[in-house]
């Protein structure tokens, strides 16, 4: 089995890939501080938040679609061109002194858009440029440039930061994605087109393919209530540890542990081999409840720390193993669309997150939003475990995906 970088267009897109995430790395512990030294206002910081994230919700179907009706290649060098113009911008926003919040909030906001459309690229560019047989070693190295820039991003932020202003910090994003850009273009990415329908068909469609696998919604599922839980993890989590578990150190001890614990996962998934992934990689998912539980109880910091740890190597371990299962049983033409329904539960469930653990933890105390969440992620993660699809799914090029549960 060759490795993947010795393809040149996986090494060309996997260079691109990882200078486009280490300048995204930098990003939210820029944009935080800079909105809030300019505005004085949390409020403003989330206007600005909630500008990203509304579009890219919004326009994740259709960005599945146009991911599937053209080449791949094409639809990622055009969003990062507009993702490098949006970041320049707001970096010279910074930079001049002066910056208008409004402007900031478009800019952010077009952004958002774009990543719509880029997001449901990434597996129809790693399929297009690697055997299948190099599919997981493909995704895995994806995984763990992804861990790696998240546990190095918030230094990088604080280098530029502390040296030259977050206004840089927009700057080397921008740079990145104009780097991305120019290696996309010099690469070839296979496509196969769709029959041209309208929009409402394609999207059916892609449904359809979502629907038709028992294995894929009912993990999505599971995955989107992880992500509602961790975005309670990550709300009430903090003030938590500031004032009774050891302060803002153990607070940031608990990021980089999870940060170190992504990367060691999505290492090991590069290497394992389980005969029924999909299962394996759910059941891993399931530990979140422990770092949950035991902050619900108020374990002492470094327990918690340390499940946080292993938490976060189960998904480093789901990623790409989750990654190269889908990328294998379903049809090349309809991946995009898929893999933007993926996106649209996994991301859609944190905003609730973030919106209901405050006012939970308002009512009745934090404890009981974590203890639920707790609950919720494990019962969840778990309950895949009963599914015939789940069960059977075997890893790629082993065991074929069950003729019963393929769509229509």
């Amino acid at each position: 089995m060759p490795h993947p970088l010795r393809t040149r267009a996986f090494r060309l897109l996997f260079i691109g890939r990882t200078l486009s995430l280490l300048g995204d790395a930098a990003i939210p512990t820029a944009l935080s501080l800079a909105v809030y030294l300019a505005t004085g206002s949390t409020g403003a910081l989330a206007l600005v938040l909630g500008c990203a994230m509304v579009p890219k919700l919004l326009l994740l179907p259709l960005g599945g679609v146009v991911g599937d009706r053209f080449n791949a290649r094409t639809v990622a060098l055009t969003t990062d061109l507009v993702r490098c113009a949006t970041q320049l911008f707001v970096g010279a926003e910074l930079l001049s002194g002066s910056p208008a919040l409004w402007q900031i909030a478009v800019a952010e906001a077009i952004g958002g858009a774009a990543g719509a459309f880029a997001m449901p690229t990434v597996s129809p560019l790693i399929r297009g440029t690697v055997p299948e047989s190099g599919l997981l070693r493909a995704n895995s190295l994806m995984a763990v440039v992804n861990s790696a820039t998240r546990l190095g991003g918030p230094a990088l932020a604080g280098a530029l930061i502390l040296t030259a202003g977050p206004g840089w910090a927009f700057v080397l994003d921008g740079a990145s994605f104009a780097l991305s850009a120019a290696l996309l273009s010099a690469m070839k990415v296979r496509h196969i087109p769709i029959p041209r329908r309208s929009l409402i068909s394609d999207l059916k469609e892609g449904w359809s393919e979502v629907r038709g696998r028992d294995w894929y919604w009912t993990s999505l599922i599971a995955h989107a209530v992880w992500n509602g839980a961790a975005a309670v993890l990550m709300t009430v989590g903090p003030a938590l540890f500031v004032h009774e578990l050891g302060g803002k150190g153990a607070w940031v001890a608990l990021l980089q542990t999870g940060a170190a614990g992504l990367l060691l996962g999505s290492l090991l998934a590069g290497r394992a081999r389980p005969r029924r992934p999909i299962l394996i990689a759910n059941l891993g998912l399931a530990t979140y409840a422990l770092p949950l539980g035991l902050l619900a109880v108020h374990a002492p910091a470094a327990v918690t720390i340390a499940a946080y740890g292993v938490a976060q190597a189960g998904l480093g371990f789901l990623n790409p193993v989750w990654e190269t299962a889908v990328q294998s049983a379903v049809p090349a033409q309809a991946l995009a669309r898929v893999t933007s329904y993926d996106w649209l539960l996994s991301l859609g469930a944190m905003p609730l997150g973030y919106t209901l653990a405050p006012l939970a933890a308002s009512a009745w105390g934090a404890e009981v939003p974590l203890a639920v969440a707790a609950a919720a992620v494990g019962a969840a993660c778990l309950a895949t475990a009963a599914v015939p699809g789940v069960r059977r799914l075997g890893a790629p090029g082993r065991t074929a995906e069950p003729a019963a549960e393929m769509a229509t």
